[in-house]
């Protein structure tokens, strides 16, 4: 699929990989919505990046709100192309803690905003892109999804991201044989360790020893590294139902 003129929306778009992201796109030439709910951060990217970019107030676990969201970009931009979900949470938790069992109410939150939110838009945006004029090799979209290396590598305390992010890996081929009828590509992403708001609180010896643990290159991935991805599978018609590590070859440690 052609980037220039293309319509899409990203999750998690007011930071890190999904700010990247928009940025990427735009860049080159699409038209993109920031799906977010910290409005005033997505609300100020939007009207720095001009007319081809709107906001849209986004709770990804609702379904009201994301339809609103797909309805609304289809007025603004007249089409949907391209769906990528990067929102999502990693709060850290053992199983058994020092004040007994986790509580499940923390597990579901986890599972429910990365892995039901990222379900909840791939398929209301999935049923937009079903409408548009089929593409070169009859393609009409192309939905990324973000997973993580804790989805093979989990530690300690990841539990509940553990399992969220593996399920989005988990679902990946099979909704890419559905879709595959409809011409939409579905892929995945799984970033190693990167420079977002998830690790900006940590000191900078921290960072230094997360730095050591990468075997090359040694250092924290970038934001725009996971956009010039997203660019990549969105441009490449063969990348279909398959998850990328995006890594650096970390792996990672029990603890």
């Amino acid at each position: 699929m052609n980037i220039n003129d293309c319509v899409a929306i990203v999750t998690g778009g007011a930071s890190g990989l999904g700010e990247a992201t928009i940025r990427n796109l735009i860049k080159a030439g699409a038209k993109t919505a920031i799906l977010d709910m910290d409005e005033t951060r997505g609300r100020a990217i939007a009207t720095e990046l001009g007319d081809t970019a709107a906001f849209f107030n986004t709770d990804v676990c609702d379904e009201k709100s994301v339809q609103e969201a797909v309805d609304g970009v289809i007025e603004r931009f007249g089409a949907l192309h391209v769906a990528v979900n990067c929102a999502g949470v990693g709060t850290p938790m053992k199983v058994i803690g020092k004040k007994g069992p986790l509580p499940i109410e923390s597990f579901e939150r986890v599972v429910r905003i990365n892995l039901i939110g990222t379900i909840n838009v791939i398929r209301l945006a999935a049923e937009k892109m079903m409408k548009n004029t089929p593409a070169k090799d009859g393609e009409k979209g192309v939905v990324i999804s973000t997973a993580s290396v804790a989805a093979f590598d989990g530690q300690i305390g990841q539990a509940a991201y553990a399992a969220s992010k593996a399920a989005i890996v988990g679902m990946t081929l099979p909704i890419a044989r559905e879709f595959a009828d409809y011409g939409i590509r579905v892929m995945t992403i799984a970033p190693g360790l990167f420079e977002t708001p998830m690790l900006a609180g940590l000191p900078e010896s921290a960072k230094a020893a997360l730095n050591r643990m990468m075997p090359f290159p040694k250092r924290l991935g970038r934001p725009r590294e996971y956009a010039m991805l997203v660019a990549q599978i969105i441009e490449n018609p063969m990348l279909n139902g398959e998850t990328i590590r995006l890594d650096a070859a970390l792996r990672l440690s029990a603890k």
